[in-house]
């Protein structure tokens, strides 16, 4: 954004200086002046051009004084570019649990997909913080390691899908995978959220050890629960023919005592989804708690015009001094 301004306006106040001088000027001009050239002898009628020069000259003296005025008042181009600081310094990472069970219908149109709409809200409300991905079955994998660019983490959000790793729940490995992309991180806060939908069943690392490690690190996990209550259609096999998944209602069994202590561990907090409007007020809770403090930074950029006006008024005082010394001899 740039703007024009004056840095010292109340220069303009000489400008009254003008009306006082056309008085005088007007008060003393009643008689013609005596006008030569060089070596010439010219008639000096009433409406005679040279007889109008000392109201050239006159005028000129008043453009010059003008321009100096102008000049001192410092007309400038101010540039302003805005920038943001995030003073406090925050990195997520977001652990997301992709066995074969997210693709579970209780919530619609299935929990992974219900899950990534609302991570992408909750990314897109968070342009300050460095935000990683890892996603986990039997296994952990690092999808995006922690960068503030939003447009590479909502891509990597809307690819992510269940049959990339072993089949398995193993919240442990989903943690640790995040603590290793946090745990040199020097930033204030080190969070993860951590989403499952099932019960601890594999992996070499014990989920409590892995919350451990977190809270040595100082790092803060929210653990969220997804699924409803009671009976969900799960898919529990694939059809040999043609290849679409089998569904039936089992019981969505959820370890919540295992989640709960893994967040009081770390001094975060446990959250259970079971529907899209509340996972997405889960996000917003979480995204109230760890609110980045953000500072807002304007740089000015000042371009001084005053130059343009000093050279006008030399110019026009040297185009009236030659004038006189080697062209008009006037004599008043």
């Amino acid at each position: 954004m740039s703007n024009f301004q004056f840095d010292s306006p109340w220069w303009f106040i000489a400008f009254l200086l003008i009306p006082i001088l056309i008085y005088f000027k007007v008060k003393k001009n009643k008689k013609v002046p005596t006008v030569g050239f060089p070596n010439a002898s010219i008639y000096k009628s009433e409406n005679s051009f040279l007889n109008l020069l000392p109201w050239f000259y006159f005028i000129n003296k008043l453009i010059v004084i003008s321009c100096i005025i102008i000049a001192l008042a410092r007309p400038q181009i101010v540039s302003i570019s805005q920038q943001v600081k995030d003073k406090n310094g925050i990195e997520i990472m977001l652990s997301i649990d992709v066995s074969l069970s997210m693709l579970s219908r209780d919530l619609l149109p299935d929990r992974l997909s219900v899950l990534k709409e609302v991570a992408e809200k909750f990314i897109l409300n968070r342009p300050m913080d460095k935000i990683g991905i890892v996603t986990y079955a039997a296994e952990g994998l690092t999808k995006v390691p922690p960068t503030s660019d939003k447009n590479i983490l909502i891509s990597s959000i809307e690819k992510i899908q269940t049959g990339e790793l072993e089949q398995g729940t193993a919240i442990g490995m989903g943690l640790v995978t995040c603590i290793n992309h946090l745990k040199d991180s020097d930033v204030k806060s080190k969070i993860i959220i951590l989403m499952t939908d099932g019960e601890n069943n594999s992996g070499a690392i014990d989920p409590l050890l892995a919350a451990d490690i977190a809270k040595e690190k100082n790092i803060k996990v929210y653990t969220i629960g997804i699924g409803t209550n009671g009976m969900a259609q799960m898919p529990v096999a694939t059809d040999p023919f043609s290849g679409e998944l089998i569904y039936q209602n089992v019981e969505v069994n959820i370890d919540e005592n295992l989640l709960k202590d893994i967040a009081t561990k770390t001094g975060g907090k446990y959250f259970r989804a079971t529907s899209e409007s509340e996972l997405s007020d889960i996000y917003k809770t979480i995204d109230k708690l760890e609110k980045s403090k953000i500072e807002d930074l304007k740089i000015y950029d000042y371009q001084e015009k005053y130059s343009i006006f000093v050279l006008i008024a030399f110019a026009l005082f040297i185009m009236e001094l030659i004038t006189k010394l080697f062209i008009f001899k006037t004599v008043f």
